[in-house]
């Protein structure tokens, strides 16, 4: 069992930067897939990015070129450019190596319990 705790979620502004973190219980990721999703009030939790155990990186096209998922024993999840439409609750999400998908919240074995990003306007 994997206990993910992630950390970094606050109030920011648009605009702003933020850095959210996610470490293991484990103590590292690296054998690890792991994503970043994020859950809205009234809404679906949805993919937005993940990195792979070889380091290939993908991302939703909703956050492509302003979010950078990253990884050395934790992984991140560095936000720039933030506007109000990526407040939600960002969650940590791993699995071991496998041939599953990468998007869906099903694809993971092992989450952390949530940090809350609040973008104002």
């Amino acid at each position: 069992q994997v206990q993910l705790v992630e950390s970094g979620g606050g109030l920011v502004q648009a605009g702003d930067s933020l850095r959210l973190s996610c470490a293991a219980s484990s103590g590292t990721l690296r054998s690890y897939a792991t994503a970043w999703f994020r859950q809205a009030p009234g809404k679906e939790r949805e993919f937005v990015a993940a990195i792979k155990w070889n380091g290939r990186t993908y991302y939703a096209d909703s956050v492509k070129g302003r979010f950078t998922i990253s990884r050395d024993n934790v992984v991140y999840l560095q936000m720039n450019s933030v506007n109000p439409e990526d407040t939600a609750v960002y969650y940590c999400a791993a699995r071991p190596v496998s041939n599953r998908d990468l998007v869906r919240p099903s694809d993971y074995d092992y989450w952390g319990q949530g940090t809350q990003v609040t973008v104002s306007s």
